[in-house]
């Protein structure tokens, strides 16, 4: 074994390489005439996280449901109708009005034909096309057209409007007031007044079957047929 100042040199040296071994070199001093360049953040950009889409899926149609039906003239503006006769004009249809109970009007109902004739008198049906139409606004409705007694001046004026409101925004207006026994017909001053409507993509069949929910005599005992013929219903 080693003297003491063996053992204190020996503990200087362990000492000394621990210091070592704990030493950081300290940063490099920059060369004559260079600076420092410290790194700035980049610029935050907000804009890179504003929402832009909508929450509606793109291009999605909202389908409707039961639509108003009435006469061009009981529209009281300018309507059209829409050109597609074919598809977008329905063949005659058996309808007949019901009194409903809190309702101060009588509610139009479909009704097959079969059953109109064998239980009601045939001026109780009525019979006309029910076409697409559309105010300014794309103000959709269905349009009566009549089919019947077209030699009666009323019938004969309102079928012509309807006819002439497939290409131009048209007003049909009674001239009951002046004697006359007929509609005045009116086009839009300008063409181009409005914009053209935009018909919706759902078939005309479906329209009509949702504007007529619950208002489809298809039996003999629907509660609107017992009604017009007086008879008793049964209470759930």
């Amino acid at each position: 074994m080693g003297g003491p100042e063996t053992i204190a040199h020996t503990r200087e040296a362990s000492m000394a390489d621990a210091e070592s071994k704990l030493h950081v070199a300290p940063d490099p001093e920059p060369a004559e005439g260079e600076e420092f360049s410290i790194a700035k953040p980049s610029a935050f950009d907000l804009n890179k996280f504003v929402s832009k889409r909508s929450a509606a899926v793109a291009s999605v149609e909202t389908l409707l449901t039961a639509l108003p039906h009435h006469t061009i003239a009981q529209a009281k503006d300018f309507v059209r109708l829409h050109s597609n006769e074919e598809m977008n004009w329905s063949p005659e249809l058996c309808f007949v009005n019901v009194p409903i109970k809190g309702q101060k009007r009588d509610m139009l109902h479909l009704i097959e034909e079969g059953l109109a004739t064998r239980y009601l008198p045939s001026a109780r049906i009525l019979r006309f096309r029910l076409a697409l139409a559309s105010k300014p606004g794309d103000v959709l409705f269905l349009c009566h057209v009549p089919t019947r007694n077209l030699d009666n001046p009323w019938n004969a004026s309102n079928l012509q409007a309807c006819e002439q409101a497939k290409t131009h925004w048209t007003q049909a207006t009674g001239r009951k007031e002046e004697g006359v026994d007929a509609y005045k017909i009116d086009f839009a001053k300008d063409v181009d007044a409005f914009p053209e409507p935009r018909w919706p993509t759902q078939s005309l069949v479906d329209l009509i079957a949702k504007t007529f929910a619950g208002r489809m005599i298809d039996v003999a005992d629907h509660p609107g047929l017992l009604r017009l013929i007086g008879a008793r219903q049964s209470i759930a």
